[in-house]
């Protein structure tokens, strides 16, 4: 790395310029949503920099539909909104954690045994040893 490749990285990875990175990964960043109370990791989704001027602008999470080809304002069809109480972003500013407020059943499209909503996307784990997946008994 050069010294000017050097100052860039120093300026985007200790500065406070705010320069989202959407140009390294074809214009859409991986964000991490997070339930603000409990820290739990409720889904994972994609943003262009329209989701994320729309999510700075209405505190409401907006994520860029891979399957749909456009914004989705998470909520809009299901009434599960997610309010964003703090933004994160990484090192390199190329990746995102909403830090957010449920305001619903879950975030999830599919459906518990009680037929809600499930709170998260992330409510099975892996068995290595017999490569299979595994309900967890408290985000059943």
């Amino acid at each position: 790395m050069n010294l000017k490749d050097n100052y860039r990285a120093m300026k985007l990875e200790e500065g406070i310029e705010f320069k989202p990175q959407f140009d390294k990964r074809d214009g859409l960043l991986p964000v991490a949503v997070q339930e603000t109370n409990s820290k739990q990791l409720l889904m994972l989704a994609s943003i262009n920099a329209e989701a994320l001027r729309q999510t700075m602008k209405t505190g409401l999470a907006t994520f860029w539909s891979t399957s749909g080809s456009k914004l989705w304002v998470k909520g809009e069809t299901s009434g599960d909104f997610l309010t964003v109480d703090n933004i994160l972003v990484d090192c390199d500013q190329d990746a995102f954690v909403y830090q957010v407020t449920l305001q619903g059943d879950g975030v999830c499209h599919t459906h518990n045994k009680h037929g809600k909503h499930r709170k998260a996307c992330f409510y099975r784990n892996v068995d290595t040893k017999s490569n299979t997946l595994q309900f967890i008994k408290n985000l059943q």
